[in-house]
Protein backbone atom coordinates (compact mmCIF):
# COMPACT_ATOMS: atom_id res chain seq x y z
CA UNK A 1 0.00 0.00 0.00
CA UNK A 2 1.23 3.31 -0.79
CA UNK A 3 1.76 6.08 1.94
CA UNK A 4 -1.43 8.43 2.73
CA UNK A 5 -1.35 12.04 2.96
CA UNK A 6 -1.31 12.18 6.52
CA UNK A 7 -3.28 15.54 8.01
CA UNK A 8 -3.19 14.67 11.91
CA UNK A 9 -2.39 17.15 14.42
CA UNK A 10 -0.19 14.80 16.69
CA UNK A 11 1.13 12.57 16.85
CA UNK A 12 1.89 13.68 12.63
CA UNK A 13 4.06 12.31 9.68
CA UNK A 14 7.85 12.79 9.90
CA UNK A 15 9.78 13.21 7.15
CA UNK A 16 10.23 10.14 4.72
CA UNK A 17 13.81 10.98 4.92
CA UNK A 18 14.03 11.26 8.40
CA UNK A 19 11.92 7.67 8.43
CA UNK A 20 14.14 5.82 5.39
CA UNK A 21 17.33 6.64 7.58
CA UNK A 22 16.08 5.48 10.30
CA UNK A 23 15.19 1.89 9.12
CA UNK A 24 18.40 2.03 7.58
CA UNK A 25 20.04 2.35 11.45
CA UNK A 26 17.70 0.57 13.17
CA UNK A 27 19.69 -2.34 13.62
CA UNK A 28 22.99 -1.27 13.64
CA UNK A 29 23.32 2.61 14.22
CA UNK A 30 27.17 3.96 12.72
CA UNK A 31 28.92 0.63 13.34
CA UNK A 32 28.10 -0.01 17.01
CA UNK A 33 26.28 -3.08 16.42
CA UNK A 34 23.24 -2.35 17.92
CA UNK A 35 20.21 0.09 17.78
CA UNK A 36 19.51 3.19 19.60
CA UNK A 37 16.54 1.50 21.06
CA UNK A 38 19.07 -0.92 22.96
CA UNK A 39 21.90 1.43 23.76
CA UNK A 40 22.63 2.73 27.06
CA UNK A 41 21.75 6.05 27.57
CA UNK A 42 25.26 6.75 29.40
CA UNK A 43 27.19 5.16 26.55
CA UNK A 44 29.63 7.69 24.79
CA UNK A 45 27.39 6.76 21.29
CA UNK A 46 24.74 8.05 22.59
CA UNK A 47 25.84 10.94 24.18
CA UNK A 48 26.99 11.90 20.93
CA UNK A 49 23.22 11.96 19.68
CA UNK A 50 21.75 14.00 22.97
CA UNK A 51 24.43 16.49 22.48
CA UNK A 52 23.76 16.55 19.27
CA UNK A 53 20.60 17.18 19.03
CA UNK A 54 21.20 20.06 21.71
CA UNK A 55 23.85 21.46 19.24
CA UNK A 56 21.75 21.55 16.17
CA UNK A 57 18.45 22.98 18.21
CA UNK A 58 20.58 25.56 19.49
CA UNK A 59 21.79 26.62 15.85
CA UNK A 60 18.62 26.22 14.25
CA UNK A 61 16.84 28.27 16.55
CA UNK A 62 19.72 30.44 17.44
CA UNK A 63 19.10 29.80 21.50
CA UNK A 64 21.42 32.07 23.63
CA UNK A 65 24.11 30.44 25.84
CA UNK A 66 22.09 32.09 28.90
CA UNK A 67 19.47 29.46 28.38
CA UNK A 68 19.11 25.71 28.98
CA UNK A 69 17.60 22.88 26.29
CA UNK A 70 15.86 20.34 28.50
CA UNK A 71 14.37 16.87 26.62
CA UNK A 72 11.94 15.88 29.22
CA UNK A 73 9.27 13.62 29.16
CA UNK A 74 5.17 13.83 30.52
CA UNK A 75 3.97 15.77 27.32
CA UNK A 76 3.34 19.39 27.34
CA UNK A 77 0.62 18.16 30.16
CA UNK A 78 3.24 17.43 32.86
CA UNK A 79 4.69 21.03 32.39
CA UNK A 80 0.96 22.61 33.32
CA UNK A 81 2.03 21.49 37.05
CA UNK A 82 5.68 21.71 36.17
CA UNK A 83 5.78 25.59 35.41
CA UNK A 84 3.84 26.86 38.43
CA UNK A 85 5.83 24.39 40.83
CA UNK A 86 9.26 25.73 39.48
CA UNK A 87 8.21 29.71 38.46
CA UNK A 88 5.24 30.87 40.53
CA UNK A 89 7.17 31.82 44.06
CA UNK A 90 7.91 35.00 43.85
CA UNK A 91 4.62 36.91 44.63
CA UNK A 92 2.50 33.85 44.00
CA UNK A 93 0.88 35.36 40.76
CA UNK A 94 0.64 34.27 37.49
CA UNK A 95 -1.03 35.98 34.65
CA UNK A 96 -2.86 34.00 31.41
CA UNK A 97 -4.52 34.44 28.28
CA UNK A 98 -6.56 31.99 27.15
CA UNK A 99 -6.82 30.98 23.54
CA UNK A 100 -7.73 27.53 23.27
CA UNK A 101 -8.56 24.40 25.49
CA UNK A 102 -4.36 23.55 26.15
CA UNK A 103 -4.24 27.40 28.12
CA UNK A 104 -7.52 26.92 29.73
CA UNK A 105 -6.02 23.12 31.03
CA UNK A 106 -2.62 25.58 31.96
CA UNK A 107 -4.90 27.72 33.43
CA UNK A 108 -6.54 25.96 35.80
CA UNK A 109 -3.71 23.13 36.67
CA UNK A 110 -1.84 26.33 37.75
CA UNK A 111 -4.64 27.46 39.82
CA UNK A 112 -3.46 24.45 42.39
CA UNK A 113 -0.48 26.65 43.21
CA UNK A 114 -1.20 29.86 43.56
CA UNK A 115 -3.10 33.00 42.33
CA UNK A 116 -3.79 33.07 38.54
CA UNK A 117 -5.67 35.60 36.41
CA UNK A 118 -7.14 35.02 33.34
CA UNK A 119 -6.55 38.75 31.81
CA UNK A 120 -7.72 37.68 28.29
CA UNK A 121 -9.56 35.20 26.53
CA UNK A 122 -11.49 34.22 22.79
CA UNK A 123 -13.70 31.87 24.78
CA UNK A 124 -17.10 33.99 23.54
CA UNK A 125 -16.20 33.15 20.33
CA UNK A 126 -14.91 29.60 20.26
CA UNK A 127 -11.34 30.86 20.20
CA UNK A 128 -11.48 31.93 16.27
CA UNK A 129 -9.02 34.92 17.44
CA UNK A 130 -5.81 36.17 19.13
CA UNK A 131 -7.42 38.84 22.02
CA UNK A 132 -5.24 42.06 22.04
CA UNK A 133 -3.88 43.06 25.25
CA UNK A 134 -2.17 45.68 26.21
CA UNK A 135 1.29 45.97 29.32
CA UNK A 136 -1.34 47.24 31.33
CA UNK A 137 -3.39 44.62 31.06
CA UNK A 138 -0.83 42.05 33.39
CA UNK A 139 -0.34 42.73 36.96
CA UNK A 140 2.82 43.97 37.60
CA UNK A 141 3.85 41.48 40.00
CA UNK A 142 2.90 38.47 38.21
CA UNK A 143 6.16 35.92 38.63
CA UNK A 144 5.19 35.23 34.46
CA UNK A 145 2.86 35.46 31.68
CA UNK A 146 1.18 32.23 30.04
CA UNK A 147 0.25 32.02 26.71
CA UNK A 148 -0.05 28.72 24.26
CA UNK A 149 1.62 30.39 20.74
CA UNK A 150 -0.45 28.28 18.63
CA UNK A 151 -3.63 26.86 19.02
CA UNK A 152 -4.01 23.31 17.41
CA UNK A 153 -7.69 22.36 17.97
CA UNK A 154 -8.72 25.82 16.93
CA UNK A 155 -6.53 27.14 14.10
CA UNK A 156 -5.22 30.73 15.74
CA UNK A 157 -1.69 31.98 16.59
CA UNK A 158 0.01 34.29 17.51
CA UNK A 159 1.27 36.61 15.19
CA UNK A 160 2.48 39.58 17.47
CA UNK A 161 3.69 38.90 21.41
CA UNK A 162 1.79 40.43 24.23
CA UNK A 163 3.75 43.22 25.54
CA UNK A 164 4.60 41.95 28.97
CA UNK A 165 7.55 44.41 29.99
CA UNK A 166 9.69 43.05 32.37
CA UNK A 167 7.70 39.84 33.61
CA UNK A 168 8.98 36.76 32.11
CA UNK A 169 6.79 35.45 28.85
CA UNK A 170 6.68 31.66 29.01
CA UNK A 171 4.70 29.83 25.73
CA UNK A 172 3.24 26.17 24.99
CA UNK A 173 5.34 26.19 21.14
CA UNK A 174 4.13 22.76 20.94
CA UNK A 175 2.75 22.73 17.65
CA UNK A 176 4.03 25.45 15.74
CA UNK A 177 7.80 24.29 17.16
CA UNK A 178 10.15 24.34 14.44
CA UNK A 179 8.08 25.71 11.88
CA UNK A 180 9.91 29.31 11.57
CA UNK A 181 11.96 31.46 13.09
CA UNK A 182 11.18 32.33 16.86
CA UNK A 183 13.01 34.79 19.08
CA UNK A 184 13.86 32.85 21.99
CA UNK A 185 15.33 35.98 23.85
CA UNK A 186 12.07 37.65 24.36
CA UNK A 187 10.76 34.66 26.41
CA UNK A 188 11.67 33.17 29.90
CA UNK A 189 10.39 30.02 28.52
CA UNK A 190 9.24 27.84 25.48
CA UNK A 191 8.09 24.30 25.67
CA UNK A 192 6.54 21.53 23.34
CA UNK A 193 5.54 18.20 23.04
CA UNK A 194 7.37 16.96 19.62
CA UNK A 195 4.90 14.91 18.64
CA UNK A 196 3.64 17.42 16.37
CA UNK A 197 5.98 18.89 14.28
CA UNK A 198 10.11 17.42 16.13
CA UNK A 199 9.70 13.81 16.57
CA UNK A 200 7.66 10.89 17.98
CA UNK A 201 5.63 10.99 21.03
CA UNK A 202 7.56 10.77 24.01
CA UNK A 203 9.86 13.76 24.34
CA UNK A 204 9.26 17.50 25.58
CA UNK A 205 11.88 19.85 25.02
CA UNK A 206 11.90 23.09 27.20
CA UNK A 207 14.17 25.98 26.86
CA UNK A 208 14.63 27.93 29.88
CA UNK A 209 16.45 31.42 31.14
CA UNK A 210 19.25 30.26 33.36
CA UNK A 211 18.06 33.58 35.89
CA UNK A 212 14.40 31.55 36.46
CA UNK A 213 15.68 28.06 37.80
CA UNK A 214 16.54 27.13 40.85
CA UNK A 215 13.28 28.97 42.86
CA UNK A 216 11.27 25.72 42.72
CA UNK A 217 9.04 25.10 45.82
CA UNK A 218 10.04 22.65 48.64
CA UNK A 219 7.63 20.43 47.69
CA UNK A 220 8.12 20.17 43.79
CA UNK A 221 8.31 16.29 42.66
CA UNK A 222 12.19 15.44 41.56
CA UNK A 223 11.43 14.73 38.11
CA UNK A 224 9.38 17.88 37.86
CA UNK A 225 12.34 20.48 39.15
CA UNK A 226 13.99 21.97 35.89
CA UNK A 227 17.46 22.59 38.11
CA UNK A 228 17.87 18.82 38.22
CA UNK A 229 17.24 18.32 34.95
CA UNK A 230 19.22 21.21 33.78
CA UNK A 231 22.28 20.33 36.41
CA UNK A 232 22.45 16.59 34.70
CA UNK A 233 22.05 17.20 31.01
CA UNK A 234 18.41 15.78 30.93
CA UNK A 235 20.02 12.62 32.20
CA UNK A 236 18.93 12.36 35.50
CA UNK A 237 16.64 9.47 34.67
CA UNK A 238 16.46 7.51 31.03
CA UNK A 239 15.78 9.76 28.44
CA UNK A 240 13.24 9.12 25.86
CA UNK A 241 16.50 7.64 23.85
CA UNK A 242 14.98 7.07 20.53
CA UNK A 243 12.86 9.92 20.43
CA UNK A 244 15.54 12.19 20.80
CA UNK A 245 17.66 10.24 18.14
CA UNK A 246 14.47 10.98 15.85
CA UNK A 247 14.39 14.38 16.74
CA UNK A 248 18.48 14.59 15.86
CA UNK A 249 17.67 13.25 12.48
CA UNK A 250 14.56 16.07 11.85
CA UNK A 251 16.79 18.80 13.05
CA UNK A 252 19.67 17.33 10.31
CA UNK A 253 16.53 17.45 7.86
CA UNK A 254 15.45 21.02 8.65
CA UNK A 255 19.38 21.94 8.42
CA UNK A 256 19.86 20.40 4.78
CA UNK A 257 16.79 22.15 3.96
CA UNK A 258 18.16 25.17 4.45
CA UNK A 259 16.87 26.40 8.70
CA UNK A 260 13.77 27.50 10.09
CA UNK A 261 13.55 30.51 7.12
CA UNK A 262 13.49 28.22 4.41
CA UNK A 263 11.02 25.91 6.80
CA UNK A 264 8.81 29.19 6.78
CA UNK A 265 8.57 29.93 2.98
CA UNK A 266 7.73 26.49 2.76
CA UNK A 267 4.96 26.44 5.10
CA UNK A 268 3.89 29.89 4.15
CA UNK A 269 3.32 28.29 0.50
CA UNK A 270 1.44 25.41 1.93
CA UNK A 271 -1.02 27.58 3.73
CA UNK A 272 -1.55 30.15 1.07
CA UNK A 273 -2.86 27.17 -1.61
CA UNK A 274 -5.06 25.86 1.36
CA UNK A 275 -6.49 29.43 2.14
CA UNK A 276 -6.75 30.79 -0.90
CA UNK A 277 -8.80 28.00 -1.70
CA UNK A 278 -11.24 28.00 1.48
CA UNK A 279 -11.32 31.90 0.64
CA UNK A 280 -12.93 31.73 -2.71
CA UNK A 281 -14.81 28.52 -2.03
CA UNK A 282 -18.92 28.41 -2.23
CA UNK A 283 -19.07 25.23 0.14
CA UNK A 284 -16.18 24.92 2.52
CA UNK A 285 -15.23 28.11 4.78
CA UNK A 286 -12.32 28.69 7.29
CA UNK A 287 -13.77 29.17 10.69
CA UNK A 288 -10.47 31.19 11.94
CA UNK A 289 -10.45 35.18 11.83
CA UNK A 290 -7.98 36.02 8.46
CA UNK A 291 -5.19 37.66 11.12
CA UNK A 292 -4.83 35.15 13.48
CA UNK A 293 -4.31 31.92 10.99
CA UNK A 294 -2.34 29.35 12.03
CA UNK A 295 0.15 28.14 9.08
CA UNK A 296 -0.09 24.35 11.03
CA UNK A 297 -3.68 23.59 11.68
CA UNK A 298 -6.38 24.76 9.01
CA UNK A 299 -10.25 24.06 10.60
CA UNK A 300 -13.00 24.53 8.09
CA UNK A 301 -16.64 23.46 7.77
CA UNK A 302 -19.21 23.04 5.20
CA UNK A 303 -21.90 24.62 7.99
CA UNK A 304 -23.39 21.03 7.24
CA UNK A 305 -23.04 18.21 9.86
CA UNK A 306 -23.66 15.23 7.82
CA UNK A 307 -21.90 16.69 4.15
CA UNK A 308 -18.77 17.43 6.82
CA UNK A 309 -19.27 13.48 7.81
CA UNK A 310 -19.75 12.72 4.26
CA UNK A 311 -16.04 14.57 3.18
CA UNK A 312 -14.62 12.80 6.13
CA UNK A 313 -15.40 9.12 4.82
CA UNK A 314 -14.93 10.21 1.30
CA UNK A 315 -11.44 12.08 1.96
CA UNK A 316 -10.02 9.41 4.34
CA UNK A 317 -11.11 6.38 1.23
CA UNK A 318 -8.74 8.57 -1.12
CA UNK A 319 -5.73 8.78 1.07
CA UNK A 320 -6.17 11.84 2.81
CA UNK A 321 -6.29 10.40 6.82
CA UNK A 322 -7.33 11.90 10.05
CA UNK A 323 -9.01 15.28 8.89
CA UNK A 324 -11.66 15.11 10.61
CA UNK A 325 -12.04 17.98 13.41
CA UNK A 326 -11.54 17.81 16.96
CA UNK A 327 -14.47 16.16 19.12
CA UNK A 328 -14.96 19.37 20.97
CA UNK A 329 -15.71 21.67 17.70
CA UNK A 330 -16.34 19.15 14.55
CA UNK A 331 -15.85 19.99 10.67
CA UNK A 332 -12.33 19.23 9.93
CA UNK A 333 -9.03 20.16 10.19
CA UNK A 334 -6.16 19.73 8.18
CA UNK A 335 -2.53 20.04 9.94
CA UNK A 336 -0.13 20.90 7.71
CA UNK A 337 3.26 20.69 9.73
CA UNK A 338 6.77 20.55 8.55
CA UNK A 339 6.88 17.27 6.74
CA UNK A 340 3.37 17.63 4.99
CA UNK A 341 5.01 18.08 1.63
CA UNK A 342 3.16 20.93 -0.61
CA UNK A 343 2.19 18.03 -3.04
CA UNK A 344 -0.24 16.62 0.23
CA UNK A 345 -1.76 20.10 0.36
CA UNK A 346 -2.43 20.33 -3.54
CA UNK A 347 -3.61 16.79 -3.73
CA UNK A 348 -5.87 18.10 -0.91
CA UNK A 349 -7.57 21.10 -2.41
CA UNK A 350 -8.01 18.67 -5.93
CA UNK A 351 -9.87 16.49 -3.86
CA UNK A 352 -12.72 19.57 -1.92
CA UNK A 353 -12.99 21.32 -5.47
CA UNK A 354 -13.92 17.96 -6.74
CA UNK A 355 -16.15 17.25 -3.87
CA UNK A 356 -17.51 20.83 -4.07
CA UNK A 357 -18.41 20.05 -7.87
CA UNK A 358 -20.11 17.04 -6.89
CA UNK A 359 -21.84 18.27 -3.68
CA UNK A 360 -22.04 22.49 -3.70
Amino acid sequence: MSRVYNFSAGPSMLPEEVLKKAAAEMLDYEGSGQSVMEMSHRSKVYDSIIKGAESLLRELMNIPDNYKVLFLQGGASTQFAAIPLNFMNGSGKADFIITGQWAKKAFSEAKKYGDVKAVASSEDEVYTYIPKTSKEDFRSDADYVYICMNNTIYGTVYKNLPDTGDIPLIADISSCFLSEPLDVTKFGMVYGGAQKNVAPAGLTIAIIREDLLGKARDITPTMLNYQIHADNDSLYNTPPCYTIYICKLVLEWIKNLGGLEKMKELNEAKAKMLYDFLDNSKLFKGTVKKEDRSLMNVPFVTGNEELDAKFVKESTAAGFVNLKGHRTVGGMRASIYNAMPIEGVKALVDFMEKFEKENG
